[in-house]
């Protein structure tokens, strides 16, 4: 049995698969396997994956006909034997040492379920400076009360630098298709069954960009398929037995988060906000008030909660800075989720 299984799921990836599978190649911990699904392709990616397969028999390819990415991950995913799977995509490539330290940092932490890394984004003149703003945020979330705190935000952890315990990744039924990203949903039910997260301080992987990621063209990875998805999982999480929930924000964002919380049957009670021209009115028939209206809107109730939901580039640091000075806890109080 391997010590690690490389779960690759490929289509049309024919002008970057040399490079991702070279990057394995290279690999200082030399005892794992490549599972390889090849989704449907209609380019040479199934011909490029048989012809390192037949120098590396560490290299195991899974044909299929096209269903998607969920399907392929899990069709994969069955075949993967080792105890440790880690994600990777055929467009990226990994550092020489990525499985290794990862392996050896599951194998020293029992209490640790996944384990990332920091990474980067190539090439350097496709990478946007929105796409580089996120980059900043996720790798300065290390340790998992980080990781936890933020996760409604954005996705902290990037899916393809992952590794996991296959059993726990077994535990919460693998991958799953609800019309939103995958990864982030996988995430979300991680973090909702307990698993213990980490990420590493450094460099294992380099994250391709192009216009042509899923993130881009898919409308699964819309900001409203992202705002169901929190709100799925923030009603079955940290909005479970609360019996106020305030959405600090009454912008787009704010504005159509609430609508999906209703939807789940979350208890919204108002938003706050600092537009002078939204004071006083309603979303959905619920308040907009000003800040100094919260402290007794959280006095009214026995279990409130507040959701930061300004997207605004500064504005969750000085919402942080108005929840703190009045005693409330980020990620048990309140939480970003913008």
């Amino acid at each position: 049995m391997p010590i690690v299984s490389v779960l690759m799921p490929c289509y049309n990836a024919a002008a970057t698969l040399p490079e991702a599978l070279d990057s394995l190649q290279r690999q200082t911990l030399t005892d794992f396997e490549i599972i390889a699904v090849d989704d449907g392709s209609s380019d040479a990616t199934l011909d490029i994956l048989q012809s390192y397969a037949a120098a590396d028999p560490r290299l195991c390819i899974l044909a299929c006909g096209h269903g998607g990415i969920v399907s392929a991950l899990n069709a994969g995913l069955a075949k993967c034997s080792a105890p440790y799977i880690a994600r990777m995509d055929a467009d990226d490539r990994a550092h020489a040492q990525r499985l290794e330290r990862q392996a050896a940092f599951l194998d020293a932490n029992p209490g640790i379920d996944v384990v990332s890394c920091r990474v980067t984004a190539f090439p350097a003149d496709q990478v946007r400076q929105g796409f580089a703003i996120y980059l900043d945020w996720l790798n300065a979330l290390l340790t998992d009360e980080d990781i936890r705190r933020e996760i409604f935000i954005e996705s902290p952890l990037p899916h393809p630098s992952l590794t996991f315990r296959k059993e726990v990744l077994l535990h919460v039924g693998g991958y799953q298709d609800r019309g939103w990203a995958e990864d982030y949903d996988l995430l979300l039910r991680l973090y909702l069954n307990g698993a213990r997260f980490a990420k590493l301080d450094e460099c294992l992987l380099e994250w391709r960009e192009h216009p042509q990621r899923l993130t881009r063209v898919d409308s699964r990875y819309s900001l409203e398929n992202f705002l169901r998805a929190k709100a799925y999982y923030l009603t079955r999480g940290p909005l479970a037995e609360r019996d106020a929930v305030i959405v600090w924000g009454a912008g787009m964002v704010g504005r159509r988060l609430g609508k999906h919380l209703l939807r789940q049957g979350a208890p919204l009670k108002a938003y706050i906000d600092i537009d002078p021209r939204k004071i006083g009115r309603t979303r959905r028939g619920l308040p907009i008030l000003p800040p100094e209206a919260l402290p007794e809107l959280w006095r009214r109730a026995s279990s409130p909660v507040v959701l930061a939901a300004v997207g605004a580039r500064g504005a969750r640091q000085l919402i942080r800075q108005r929840l703190t000075a009045m005693g409330l806890r980020e990620g048990q109080d309140w939480w970003g989720v913008a």
